[in-house]
């Protein structure tokens, strides 16, 4: 089931959202520098903020009442493409799964999901930022349809450097 998330899922968005980025990319920088990232996006404020925002979409996927992944859709961030800027688009901020549930069909779920929302709000287009290192992920929104635009976005991980592709999918 994937359901919307609200204001009381501060906690859940906080222990998914650590847990799952620091899995992802907690070997590719300094603890300090992954204890500081966690710390920026993932404290209580700034969750409760993001929940709270109309424009910031957050749904969380579970089994049994119990969260495996979640991801966020936001409308109100300006595309940094300029080959989107024309047209009507939504960013794919995060889609994440815990890793013991990889491979089990809950990221397609969420994806199919995702593709969904933004068709039925008549959105054009989605994007996405994703690690240029990160071939699984490369891969599994190649598969849904998104197309790498080239376009290399700088994404730090504190002091250490880092750079993410935009991934941009047409939904018409």
């Amino acid at each position: 089931m994937i359901r919307r998330g609200n204001v009381k899922d501060v906690a859940l968005l906080q222990r998914i959202g650590r847990k799952t980025f620091d899995d992802t990319f907690g070997n590719t920088c300094t603890k300090e520098d992954m204890r500081g990232v966690l710390d920026l996006y993932f404290n209580a404020q700034q969750c409760e903020e993001e929940l709270n925002d109309p424009t910031d979409n957050f749904f969380f996927h579970e089994v049994d009442g119990e969260a495996n992944g979640y991801m966020r859709i936001n409308a109100k961030h300006e595309c940094p493409l300029a080959s989107l800027k024309d047209s009507h688009s939504i960013e794919l901020v995060r889609l994440y799964v815990l890793k013991e549930y990889h491979g089990a069909g809950v990221a397609n779920a969420m994806m199919d999901f995702a593709v969904a929302f933004a068709k039925e709000a008549g959105y054009e287009k989605m994007y996405l930022s994703v690690w240029e290192y990160n071939f699984r992920a490369r891969g599994f929104y190649e598969k849904h349809g998104f197309v790498n635009s080239g376009v290399e976005n700088d994404f730090p991980l504190g002091t250490t450097p880092q750079t993410d592709y935009w991934f941009v999918k047409n939904l018409l």
